[in-house]
């Protein structure tokens, strides 16, 4: 399937509506270059790019005009079963990924199968200084390394990131909340000790404190560990 058919095709999906809706949620993307088409329905559509295959021209067509553009791209790579693949497809579109939505869905099924490479990618991930390639691999941390694949260091690999980017550090923040949530002995010490940034300290007790997952008495205790700030 062609990029101009594919765009075709998302402005046959095209709400007007829910294109307002999203540029207020997606404020680093202009309102022209949202279509406005809602996420069932692009998941649907990335289903139909797939089946019909031909797509190689529209993964290789970066950066995409239109956000529901990168929106099918995240999808049409979550569902790559090779995985040397997908990874070259990932590292090909971070760079051109430009908003939280696009960075927070790109999420590859065929990574949870191939943990140990994907950590070595994290760890160079980290270290870009495109902002959504940051969060990105915060994420990954997030999604797979926090349950049995978990180890302490990977905390201290998100604790001293420093930046003064919202974007990159609402993901620090969710991540803490979660590993309180999953991992709270190990997590605990790292905001007991304050090795965030006080503004990124605060958000993760305030999720962790917002999560179902995280017990009374673990709240009541994250309470007392909220930096003051002036």
């Amino acid at each position: 399937m062609t990029r101009t058919k594919i765009q075709q095709k998302l402005f046959a999906l095209q709400d007007k509506t829910y294109q307002a809706f999203s540029a207020k949620l997606i404020p680093t993307v202009p309102l022209e270059k949202i279509i406005g088409v809602r996420t069932p329905a692009l998941r649907q559509l990335a289903k139909e790019v797939l089946a019909e295959g031909g797509y190689e021209e529209f993964l290789k067509a970066l950066p995409h005009e239109y956000q529901e553009e990168n929106q099918l791209h995240a999808f049409i790579l979550a569902e790559s079963k090779d995985f040397e693949a997908c990874m070259a497809g990932v590292r090909a579109f971070l760079p051109y990924v430009d908003n939280w939505a696009t960075c927070d869905q790109l999420s590859p099924k065929v990574f949870r199968k191939h943990r140990l490479e994907l950590l070595e990618q994290i760890k160079r991930w980290l270290k870009s200084d495109k902002i959504y390639t940051v969060r990105f691999a915060i994420g990954m941390l997030m999604v797979h390394f926090l349950d049995a694949d978990f180890n302490p260091s990977y905390l201290e690999m998100a604790a001293k990131i420093r930046s003064e980017e919202y974007y990159i550090n609402m993901m620090i923040a969710w991540y803490f909340a979660t590993a309180l949530a999953k991992q709270y002995e190990e997590a605990l010490p790292v905001i007991e000790n304050k090795q965030l940034a006080p503004w990124t300290h605060n958000k993760a007790i305030q999720k962790a404190c917002e999560s179902r997952r995280v017990s009374a008495a673990h709240k009541e205790h994250l309470r007392t560990l909220k930096i003051k700030t002036f």
